[in-house]
């Protein structure tokens, strides 16, 4: 009897899934999209890479806002978010999972529409946004959890850190009205 030579020799073992790796500098430096994916080395951070992330979110748009106007950074985010789903899918696969910790353009974008939407606001209204956000995307409450778990792909990994921008701008805009 013949086998087909197409055919694994033994078709009962199970495929498994590649073997995950690890966000290094190197990794980032293999490919562009990994660079924009890893937020420019922001979620090589061996602790809270997400918060670190945020962080430099933060940072970037204190840096470009004096010379973005409202429409370019609406352009830029949504563009950000748009090609972010392609670049951080392609990621996580390199990867081999899901929704790497390391993997954090997600926080960047969705910071950046928050901060956009909060201006102007001062240091510490800022500093209250950056808070409010990174518990939403933390925690992971629902709604955010149910997108989180059931939305997969580079889809999921950008659309629920978009909803926790949505919370905390929620959150942001009934504080102001009690104000």
């Amino acid at each position: 009897m013949q086998t087909d030579p197409a055919l694994p020799s033994d078709s009962t073992k199970p495929q498994s899934k590649p073997k995950p790796r690890k966000a290094s500098a190197r990794f980032m430096l293999d490919h562009p999209f990994h660079i924009i994916s890893l937020g420019f080395g922001s979620g090589l951070s061996p602790i809270a890479p997400g918060t670190v992330g945020t962080l430099f979110a933060w940072v970037s748009f204190v840096v470009f806002n004096p010379h973005l106007t409202v429409a370019e950074w609406g352009a830029l985010i949504l563009v950000g978010f748009i090609v972010g789903c392609w670049i951080t899918e392609l990621t996580a696969q390199k990867m081999g999972t899901d929704d790497p910790s390391p993997v954090v353009w997600d926080e960047i974008v969705a910071f950046w529409l928050v901060l956009l939407l909060v201006t102007p606001a001062t240091f510490t209204g800022q500093l209250w946004a950056f808070t409010v956000f990174r518990f939403f995307d933390m925690v992971k409450p629902p709604p955010i959890r149910y997108f989180d778990r059931r939305l997969k792909g580079g889809f999921g990994i950008m659309f629920d850190d978009l909803v926790a921008a949505f919370f905390s701008l929620l959150m942001i805009a009934l504080w102001r009205m009690t104000v």
